[in-house]
């Protein structure tokens, strides 16, 4: 039996919802998870914003142009979608429901604006906030990438700041100081997870029913 199951296996998938404050690191922290546990599904989120240097459509997000997205936006395509430093992102909602039905577990990496969204609507999610472990750090490493200007640097910090406040909004943080050990943290979180009651009831009343 996988460690990553209870007992039984559940059939619904779990949806685990990882976001932050800019330079938080979480895509590298998501990267490195779906390395340890490759049975994680991640969804690619699609976005109107231009592809940073060495980001690969299809891969990192879905670039598309601004009229299409808001297309699919009245097709109501999207589990959610915001606009964040003037760019759409969004999150495909057909394929991340059918992920879930086949008992898959997706992450989403998304920004608080839709992570708030989806918990709205999906709140039985795990939701996930990955912290720096300084807002000194966080500034060294938004400033590292290089992408952006002096302006777009200074809204960048301002909206870490407020982002923050957030963070009870969440089930759990995660200080992401050292990949590994927020990696291994995550992994526990989805352990627990799966090993709870009301997530197990089918299961449970399974083993009920049983004849000795």
């Amino acid at each position: 039996m996988s460690k990553w199951e209870c007992r039984e296996n559940i059939q619904k998938g779990l949806l685990i919802v990882i976001s932050g404050p800019s330079g938080a690191g979480k895509g590298t922290v998501c990267k490195a998870l779906l390395k340890e546990v490759p049975k994680l599904k991640l969804s690619i989120s699609t976005t109107t914003r231009k592809p940073r240097p060495r980001e690969i459509d299809g891969i990192n997000y879905n670039f598309i142009e601004k009229e299409e997205f808001k297309e699919m936006v009245q097709r109501n395509a999207f589990l959610e979608y915001a606009m964040v430093y003037n760019n759409y992102y969004g999150t495909p909602k057909d394929k991340v429901m059918n992920e879930l039905q086949m008992g898959k577990d997706v992450i989403l990496e998304i920004d608080i604006q839709g992570a708030l969204k989806v918990k709205s609507e999906f709140p039985e999610g795990v939701f996930i906030f990955v912290m720096p472990p300084s807002m000194e750090e966080l500034k060294n490493r938004i400033t590292k990438r290089g992408t952006e200007t002096k302006e777009e640097l200074t809204k960048r910090f301002q909206a870490s700041y407020e982002e923050i406040n957030y963070v009870s909004k969440y089930n759990y943080i995660v200080i992401n100081d050292e990949i590994d050990d927020a990696v291994e943290k995550i992994k526990s979180i989805l352990i627990a997870e799966k090993c709870r009651v009301d997530r197990l009831k089918d299961s449970i009343d399974k083993i009920v029913r049983r004849k000795i």
